[in-house]
């Protein structure tokens, strides 16, 4: 980077989603250290702040309402709090804004801070990459945290070192308040946003019921009822504390764990970023992209034809509905065998 050489102020905007915003941290610890006495800022979408409230590294989080916005009926109050938003962030004076989420909502926010430096990527959809003043290629069959660390190498930022800075609120040891987790025990990461991404509750439960340890279901309200199934198929090897734990709580119960099994989504990202193996089921996406970063973990999948194909719907999802139980104990009973 040439022309600001010492920023006072850099903002970030990557509102979403929670392992997307999980696989910018090393971007922001690249950040930091290359410009340590700069106040880094960050847009995030509300229900995602948890993730870096208290984070000593970011000076100011800006929270948008960006569910609400796509509502046609909340259109009125959306164009005020925009505008409010714009007026806010402008007063800033920013040095350097990077768009790290590459859509149009997050490259208007980005040209609307009026920031001399605006970086982004050249393949950003929805247009957002003309609202940039410098368009870094960040490819596609890459995983997302090596393609978000090109725009830190764009700033002139080492990228050798990999590290993921959770708030140090983060930091403590797991949780204990539930008897179970005295023992030595699995998570079960069930979730997914896409239900093509989501392998079968029945079959995690049976998944459950094979292995030899106790396992602990987490996730969000959501997913209680998937939760409940598996623990109805674990033969009473599963637990669950689905929509019983913040996000903090989620973290210390992974945290502890010895392992966890999961399908593609945030919690996966935060497991691998903890250091906990990771056993990973995949369908309709791509482990080059948004895989378990590092190493230690094991992707799971069924050799299909027409996967990965990125669908969030499908009526045949065979790529996750003919992956066997027993394929998947058999690489975990492996793994721990070694």
């Amino acid at each position: 980077m040439q022309k600001i050489k010492t920023p006072k102020k850099i903002l970030i905007v990557k509102p979403s989603s929670l392992g997307d915003v999980v696989h910018s941290l090393p971007f922001l610890n690249a950040v930091k250290e290359r410009f340590p006495k700069a106040e880094i800022h960050w847009v995030i979408a509300k229900g995602l702040e948890g993730l870096l409230t208290g984070h000593p590294m970011i000076h100011k989080i800006w929270l948008i309402n960006k569910d609400m916005w796509k509502k046609t009926t909340h259109i009125p109050h959306s164009f005020k709090e925009l505008h409010a938003l714009f007026r806010k962030l402008r007063k800033e004076h920013f040095d350097i804004v990077v768009d790290l989420q590459g859509l149009l909502r997050s490259g208007i926010i980005t040209m609307m801070t009026g920031a001399p430096l605006r970086v982004g990527f050249k393949e950003a959809r929805e247009g957002s990459r003309f609202f940039y003043t410098h368009k870094i290629e960040g490819g596609k069959d890459i995983h997302a945290i090596d393609r978000y660390l090109k725009i830190a190498d764009f700033l002139g930022c080492t990228t050798t070192d990999i590290c993921f800075p959770f708030p140090l609120s983060f930091n403590s040891s797991p949780v204990t308040h539930h008897s179970s987790l005295s023992e030595d025990y699995a998570v079960i990461v069930p979730g997914a946003r896409w239900k093509t991404k989501r392998w079968p509750s029945e079959k995690f439960g049976e998944l459950s019921s094979l292995l030899p340890l106790k396992t602990v279901i987490i996730g969000g309200k959501g997913d209680t009822k998937i939760a409940n199934e598996i623990v109805a198929h674990s033969n009473g090897k599963a637990i669950s504390l689905a929509g019983k734990t913040e996000l903090k709580g989620l973290i210390e119960v992974m945290r502890g764990a010895r392992f966890v099994v999961s399908n593609d989504s945030g919690p996966m990202h935060i497991a691998a970023a903890l250091g906990i193996p990771v056993f990973a089921i995949f369908g309709p996406t791509d482990p080059k992209r948004t895989g378990p970063y590092g190493k230690g973990h094991t992707v799971i999948k069924e050799d299909t034809s027409c996967a990965p194909c990125f669908k969030k719907t499908c009526d045949d999802i065979k790529c996750m509905n003919n992956l066997s139980v027993e394929k998947v104990y058999e690489v975990i009973k492996k793994n721990l065998a070694t």
